[in-house]
């Protein structure tokens, strides 16, 4: 059954727009910075404002996200995962609908102030824009609309490209002003990452999704092979990070993401073991810790280096 019902609007608000997955959706920042700052060219109020945005862009998801399931009736009293305020009856659709209005223009704001501080070229300042509108639409798309791709099993290339790819190549071509691909074996990793998080969430709630016809890829896979396939997130976001490390970086500071694999094992070990649902509850935030504990380990360690 679903958490306690919200008792006051502000609760209901909280639940909806989700703080505790902000550090995640930092993370991806942090770690473009600290690749910029290994260059020398780190840019505090450049990574400021891509924070902010990036926190935006979050929050505009997971209020898409709720009005998407809602309007849609994906999230029901039997689900496993919590009901947020739309489900409870605490926030309406028009409600809903002015609040991501008004995330939408915050990060318009937020994004433009990026550009305008941090681009030098007209191309940048045009593939910016092209790249922040990209991104609007996929966080809202994700549930919402006709066709949701996050119905459609295609959520989790999504979180990969936006949270790994564009997030932390974009996050240091800001600052730097040139593309180096090495900066795409990190990226990858973030990516590889924060997909875990959203597959743990979607093998959670694997049987209400495929009950209510939202084919995640866990449900596409099936609950066995989503769960290998978890194991290949965590073993190839190490592998990317290893392999940076490895042939980038010269000081011992570099292998300080080590720290994190035994908390990636352990985690992986208990999901593979437990074929429940209702078992993977808990795994969601110990791979949310997870995660960024391995990112800021190795942000800190190329930092250092």
């Amino acid at each position: 059954m679903s958490s306690s019902t919200s008792t006051t609007p502000i609760s209901a608000w909280l639940e909806s727009l989700r703080p505790r997955t902000l550090p995640l959706a930092f993370a991806s920042i942090v770690v473009g910075s600290a690749i910029a700052a290994w260059h020398g060219s780190l840019k505090p109020e450049v990574a400021l404002l891509a924070l902010v945005t990036a926190g935006l862009l979050q929050i505009l998801s997971n209020l898409a996200n709720d009005y998407g399931d809602a309007v849609k009736g994906s999230d029901k009293e039997d689900r496993i995962g919590p009901l947020r305020g739309m489900q409870k009856g605490m926030i309406t659709q028009a409600q809903m609908k002015r609040a991501l209005v008004v995330t939408v223009v915050l990060i318009a704001i937020a994004g433009c102030s990026l550009i305008a501080v941090a681009c030098e070229q007209p191309s940048d300042v045009v593939g910016f824009l092209v790249l922040g509108g990209l991104s609007i639409v996929a966080a809202i798309t994700y549930t919402v609309g006709n066709k949701p791709y996050g119905y459609l099993g295609l959520g989790d290339i999504s979180v990969l490209v936006f949270f790994g790819w564009l997030s932390v190549a974009g996050t240091y071509y800001l600052q730097t002003h040139t593309f180096d691909s090495v900066v795409m074996l990190p990226a990858t990793a973030c990516g590889l990452l924060a997909t875990a998080v959203l597959n743990i969430n979607n093998l959670r709630d694997i049987e209400s999704d495929r009950e209510n016809g939202k084919n995640t890829l866990a449900v596409r896979l099936g609950p066995h092979k989503a769960r290998i396939y978890h194991a290949l997130l965590l073993s190839g976001a190490v592998l990317c990070f290893a392999l940076f490390t490895l042939f980038n970086l010269h000081s011992p500071w570099g292998w300080l993401f080590v720290l994190a694999i035994p908390l990636l094992v352990r985690h992986g070990l208990r999901v593979l073991r437990d074929p429940t649902p209702v078992g993977m509850r808990p795994m969601l935030e110990h791979m949310v810790k997870a995660a960024l504990l391995a990112n800021l380990l190795f942000a800190i360690g190329v930092a250092l280096s």
